[in-house]
């Protein structure tokens, strides 16, 4: 039986909208997570894709507590860390890192590359500063970089070795669990494939455990044991990367899977797409179905009110009123 590691229920985030004016009122609430449940086993990778705007970054921001969650649960180890406060999160954000979108925005200019990597250990008191030289040759030649490369600034480092830079602060401090937010969205496609497998390499040397935020399905398909699509703040569509890349029952996956371009040109012109209306006339979130505005098959039942994700096969669920 594989382990729990992380456990999600009912998570929400709300931000309020408010009136102009001298005196502003709230108005109403952007949903932009809105009820999301899943779990992820200690040394697998669960991808979370979805276009931008649909909620996939404000998730993994609320399972580090970098955002509170207006409801909900967050079991990490055990733990709510809905409930923690103080130095009590403190000590459990050590084993929860981050590596951002952006290689280069995500660094301090002012600090060099060791400064980078000891600045955690520094904060979390893991070793003595004699020790810090040796860690940071240790982990830099882990990811792949020089160690001579130590006192370098993040504007002498190419995008691709930024990121390993970045890679290599969110494993200095012996970290678990990681949330990828889009890490290889801004590099060229040969980095990119450098970084994945980077990523896959480490996560079987140091058994870590990953929450993969992309809005590239085809990079997803390609790291990711088990996969949620996201539309406006909810999960359309859970299962495993099998299921989903292979048997899609909800519109909207299969509208990004076919999104997915084919090298081949025969191919690619001989492809069937799921047609979808305008998104202009999606603005507003409709009554029921919140993709029903786009859906050209909803039909009457889709109005009777948002669907719930339902089981159509072990393991493979699926929030659609035609596919229950």
């Amino acid at each position: 039986m594989a382990e729990r590691l992380l456990e999600v229920t009912d998570l929400k985030m709300y931000f309020p909208v408010l009136s102009g004016g001298l005196i502003p009122r709230k108005v109403r609430d952007t949903k932009a997570v809105d009820g999301v449940s899943f779990a992820v086993d200690r040394g697998e990778t669960f991808g979370l894709v979805g276009e931008s705007g649909s909620g996939k970054t404000t998730v993994g921001l609320c399972l580090l507590q970098l955002y509170r969650p207006t409801g909900g649960q967050v079991v990490f180890q055990g733990q709510d860390l809905c409930k923690l406060r103080g130095e009590e999160l403190r000590q459990t954000r050590r084993h929860m890192q981050v590596i951002f979108q952006d290689p280069y925005g995500s660094l301090n200019p002012r600090m060099n590359a060791a400064d980078t990597i000891t600045e955690p250990l520094r904060i979390h008191r893991l070793m003595p500063r004699e020790e810090f030289g040796r860690r940071v040759d240790e982990i830099l030649a882990l990811v792949g970089l020089d160690p001579r490369m130590a006192r370098r600034y993040p504007h002498e480092f190419s995008a691709g070795e930024r990121q390993r830079l970045g890679i290599a602060r969110a494993l200095a401090v012996g970290a678990e669990f990681i949330v990828c937010d889009e890490p290889v969205s801004s590099l060229d496609v040969c980095v990119q494939a450098q970084i994945l497998n980077l990523l896959q390499d480490l996560q079987t040397r140091l058994h870590l455990t990953y929450l993969f935020i992309a809005h590239d399905l085809a990079v997803v398909g390609y790291v990711a044991s088990h996969v949620a699509v996201m539309y406006r703040g909810r999960f359309v569509e859970t299962g495993t990367r099998a299921q989903i890349y292979d048997d899609p029952r909800h519109p909207y996956t299969r509208s990004l899977l076919e999104a997915i371009p084919i090298p081949d040109r025969e191919v690619e012109l001989k492809r069937k797409r799921t047609p979808v209306a305008d998104a202009r006339v999606a603005s507003v979130p409709p009554e029921g179905c919140s993709f029903r505005s786009l859906c050209l098959e909803a039909d009457e039942t889709c109005q009777e009110g948002p669907p719930v994700l339902e089981e159509v096969e072990p393991g493979h669920r699926v929030a659609c009123w035609r596919a229950q």
